[in-house]
């Protein structure tokens, strides 16, 4: 056995060891398994072993000054245990001799620096009792019965699992051929280490502690080869492949394919690592040179602090405005905290946006109102024909501003069918006013802090509409648009529409508070204008605030002028044609307007005209013609198709039961035939009260005008005409058509009593009638709205006499010359008026 020499390293559990001699023949070894990279001859490793059947085994070996073992690799990289159960399945059969160097005795564990020496190959296991049979001298039996540590082979501890010794036999070192190519592999080995070794310095100290152990690897091919797989971080494959290889030609080649990867790799890494550096460095360089930029231009008076800027900027917007006395000690306050908060806290962030805010509100800045009533008068009549109340009502305003020299905000509401005008005459008041113009929608708004702001503790804070609108447009008295009022949304974070109250309230809109900005601000000077195309859905609160102005559906003659005035030059503009190029005859627009665009608006108007330019445009194109299109009368159908209305009336001439009424809706006016007829009778001694089956999806307020006119109707007949008794037993059917249509509203009692009263007596009304009006149960006629809608829907049909209540007559009273022109009109306060007129007979 070789002497071996024990030093100290200062802990009794710490050994090195140095052996003078390594045996050339040491059959049986203990196995150490190793994962991924296998030790090469000449190589040193540091392994660490947890299996406590092994690591006595180890013990017992460094006590017996034998510190030899074999290291095998396992084929499984994800085995973690020190102690294999299958030396076949689970280790490669080639591994390498090595010498034990240090010893760290942890306890749990033991740690070791071993040094490999030579090639072996794994025969097979030999268990711990033939090993220890071995281990064991004659002359040593009677001290070793007496040693605690000894082994015996009926103690419990002799089994173990795994296997934990092995036999092993040395693989003899090939022979080294002297030819050209040996010499040329080896050259390519060393040169790529060398260049390894220039791109990463960490590879420098390996191959130096190589060189140091005194072995001439650089002439030694084999030891060459070994080197070059052991520097590389190939797989373990790869690394077990060169191990085993037993050529030294090929071993060089496969140790040379690893180092060229491993070559790659270094080169990669530091491309990647010069890339990375270089941006860092040029992010320092310019975040040193910037921040010496600031001292330098601080220094010279040329910059300020970043806080000191944010405060000149903020107090520079105010130095123009009048700004109100709490204001500008919020602001103050503000400032004078933000200079204490770090730049980038987020504190500093909230601050900053609320001052930012609070001194871009234009506090004192108004803008100079027109006064001229001729050139606004100019303005609203060059931009919409007709809606004389609107246009009087603005020219009121003015006049009012000038007699008391100052202005005070309104509140109107624009209410009327779609497509008449309501949201662009707002814009050509602005223009009339000469004020900033803003417009925002409130249809489908359910959030209060739309109107109200957000509390400033919410992250993304911002202040409502109003605030925003004061930033945008940079004056304390814009015009503010409050588009479709009548549809406002409510939802789980409040109701707008009762946020609107405090905004559309003359006495409270002067101390307007702002969640975000938490302070008052006065917007008694804005004027406010709210449309909307029904008020039944706007609450009675809001509704009072506010002035309301009706506006009206246009007949055929102001849609004539409309289209001829606005929609086709502006349609002309749009398709890149002109009255040379395309051009429509008044009859077939007046055509147009009769079959195709019946609504009280003109957008549909506007539609049927985009229509008819787009089609011309594409017949002057297709047909590369420049023969002008006209369209008239005959062709006109070639550009809008069929027309959806071909009568103005559903009977040329009514039967008996069947009258003419008038209703509204929220698209304008409209006819409304009320048709009646028998459907049995039942004889009078079983009851003679008359039944009435409605049809026609009549809501309850025309189902309760049904029953109070059967039940007049019979009472008026009895009275009037004792003889008749076709009420006694009668089951009547009365029906409204467009029954897909829901109907509902308090003006049809007149018109159903008439069907009634003209079935009873057999006899059909006057031809050329129409009527409308509610009847109280002694036949008073009451009064209804929409008079202008319904005289409209009633010229449309045709119709040349109309019966409204007594009180409407100022309604009538009020509309255009050209719209009560070619009417009979009668107005009546009791319904035998209403009698003698449709019959044609006076009843006594």
């Amino acid at each position: 056995r070789p002497e071996v020499i024990y030093s100290g390293l200062g802990n009794s559990n710490s050994v090195a060891l140095s052996a003078l001699t390594v045996p050339d023949n040491f059959p049986n070894v203990p196995i150490i398994a190793v994962n991924r990279n296998p030790v090469f001859p000449k190589f040193i490793k540091m392994i660490e072993i947890k299996d406590p059947k092994l690591m006595e085994v180890l013990r017992r070996k460094i006590s017996l000054s034998l510190p030899y073992a074999g290291v095998f690799v396992k084929k499984d990289d994800n085995n973690e245990v020190d102690v294999v159960d299958d030396l076949e399945r689970d280790l490669y059969s080639v591994g390498t001799f090595v010498q034990i160097h240090e010893m760290h005795d942890m306890g749990d564990k033991v740690r070791m620096i071993v040094m490999g020496h030579r090639r072996i190959k794994l025969c097979e296991a030999m268990s711990i009792e033939e090993d220890i049979l071995i281990d064991q001298k004659p002359e040593d039996e009677g001290s070793k019965k007496e040693d605690k540590n000894e082994v015996k082979p009926n103690e419990e501890n002799q089994v173990t699992k795994g296997i934990l010794m092995g036999k092993v036999e040395n693989i003899p070192n090939p022979e080294i051929p002297t030819s050209e190519d040996i010499k040329a592999l080896t050259a390519e080995v060393v040169k790529t280490i060398r260049d390894i070794i220039s791109l990463n310095p960490l590879y420098r100290e390996s191959v130096a502690q190589i060189i140091q152990a005194g072995q001439r690897v650089m002439d030694n091919p084999v030891y060459l080869s070994d080197m070059g797989a052991a520097l590389s971080s190939g797989t373990t494959d790869e690394l077990q492949d060169v191990l085993e290889e037993m050529n030294v030609r090929e071993r060089l080649y496969k140790s040379l394919s690893l180092l060229k990867k491993e070559l790659e790799l270094s080169k990669l890494q530091q491309r990647l690592g010069r890339e990375v550096e270089d941006k860092v460095k040029a992010t320092h360089r310019k975040y040193m040179l910037q921040e010496q930029l600031k001292i330098i231009k601080k220094e010279l008076g040329l910059e300020k602090d970043d806080k000191d800027a944010i405060e000149e900027k903020f107090r520079s917007r105010l130095k123009e405005l009048t700004v109100p006395q709490h204001i500008q000690e919020v602001i103050d306050e503000e400032l004078n905290k933000l200079g204490f908060l770090d730049n980038h806290s987020s504190e500093f962030n909230v601050t900053r946006n609320y001052l930012d805010w609070l001194t871009s509100i234009p506090w004192g800045k108004s803008s100079e109102d027109n006064v001229d009533i001729k050139k606004a008068k100019e303005i609203l009549e060059n931009d919409h024909f007709g809606m004389d109340d609107v246009k009087n009502r603005i020219l009121e305003f003015i006049a009012v501003s000038i007699l008391r020299s100052h202005t005070h905000g309104k509140i109107l509401c624009f209410h009327g069918p779609p497509g008449v005008g309501k949201t662009s005459i707002a814009r050509s008041i602005a223009r009339a006013l000469n004020r900033e113009y803003f417009r925002f929608s409130v249809g489908g708004m359910h959030d209060v802090a739309e109107i109200k702001g957000h509390r400033r503790t919410y992250v993304g804070a911002m202040p409502g509409k109003m605030i925003q609108c004061l930033k945008k447009t940079k004056t304390e008295n814009p015009l503010v648009l409050i588009d479709e009022v009548d549809k406002i949304g409510r939802g789980y974070q409040g109701d707008p529409s009762s946020a609107l109250l405090e905004l559309l309230d003359p006495e409270q809109n002067h101390n307007f508070l702002d969640h975000y900005l938490d302070v008052t601000v006065d917007l008694s000077k804005v004027l406010f204008i709210c449309t909307a195309n029904v008020l039944d859905t706007i609450p009675d609160p809001l509704k009072d605030r506010m002035e309301m102005i009706q506006v009206s559906g246009y007949v055929a003659e102001e849609k004539t002028a409309i289209a001829r005035k606005y929609l086709i030059p502006q349609t002309h503009e749009q398709c890149g044609l002109n009255e040379d190029k395309a051009f429509v005859e008044d009859e077939a627009l007046d055509l147009l307007i009769k079959n195709y665009c019946r609504e009280s608006g003109v957008r549909g108007l506007l539609q049927q005209i985009e229509k008819i330019h787009r089609k011309a445009a594409f017949k002057l194109v297709n047909e590369q013609s420049e023969d002008r299109v006209v369209v008239n009368q005959s062709n006109l159908e070639d550009f809008v198709g069929k027309p959806p209305f071909t009568s103005n009336r559903m009977y040329d001439v009514t039967p008996p039961g069947v009258v003419m009424g008038l209703a509204w809706t929220a698209m304008g006016g409209s006819t409304l035939y009320i048709e009646c007829c028998e459907r049995s009778r039942r004889d009078v001694k079983e009851g003679g009260d008359v039944t009435v089956e409605l049809t026609g999806r009549l809501g309850d307020v025309m189902k309760e005008s049904a029953r109070i006119a059967s039940t007049f109707a019979r009472s008026f007949l009895a009275r009037k005409k004792p003889e008749n008794h076709f009420f006694d037993g009668a089951n009547l059917h009365l029906h409204v058509p467009e029954g897909a249509t829901p109907k509902d509203g308090p003006s049809a009692g007149c018109t159903m009593v008439t069907s009634l009263l003209s079935l009873a007596l057999n006899q059909p009304i006057r031809q050329d009638i129409a009527m409308t009006g509610e009847l109280s149960l002694t036949g008073k006629v009451l009064p209804v709205g929409g008079i202008k809608e319904k005289t409209l829907a009633a010229k449309r049909a045709g119709v040349s006499c109309l019966i409204f209540p007594r009180e409407n007559a100022k309604d009538f009273n009020d509309l255009a010359e050209y719209i009560k022109a070619g009417v009979e009109t009668h107005f009546v306060e009791h319904y035998s008026e209403v009698f003698e007129i449709a019959f044609g007979q006076p009843i006594s």
